[in-house]
């Protein structure tokens, strides 16, 4: 008899039996091109993620106007990147330092 996997949307998949699982195996095993990695050869393929920051941002919370978050949302992607640049050019223009 054979066994069937069914899916969420009700189609019938019909599985391999032992012997054909045998088989599929004794293929994979005499096709000299087939080559599995090892851990090393494996860990040498992974790739090395996200590249260290330079400058480390701080996670704060703040509360702002709808208009203010809405008008930097509608400019899409990287929004609160462009509100972090909007404040740093506010510093820049109006922050004085103690001495001057």
């Amino acid at each position: 008899m054979s066994r069937f996997l069914t899916l969420r949307n009700g189609r019938r998949i019909v599985l391999n039996d032992a012997d054909e699982e045998a088989a599929i195996e004794a293929g994979i095993k005499a096709d000299p091109e087939t080559y599995e990695p090892g851990e090393d050869d494996a860990r040498s393929l992974r790739r090395p993620g996200r590249p260290p920051l330079e400058v480390i941002k701080e996670r704060v919370t703040i509360r702002l106007s709808p208009e203010v978050v809405n008008a930097f949302r509608a400019t899409g992607k990287g929004w609160q990147t462009r509100i972090d640049a909007a404040l740093k050019e506010w510093l820049r223009e109006h922050h004085r330092n103690p001495g001057s």
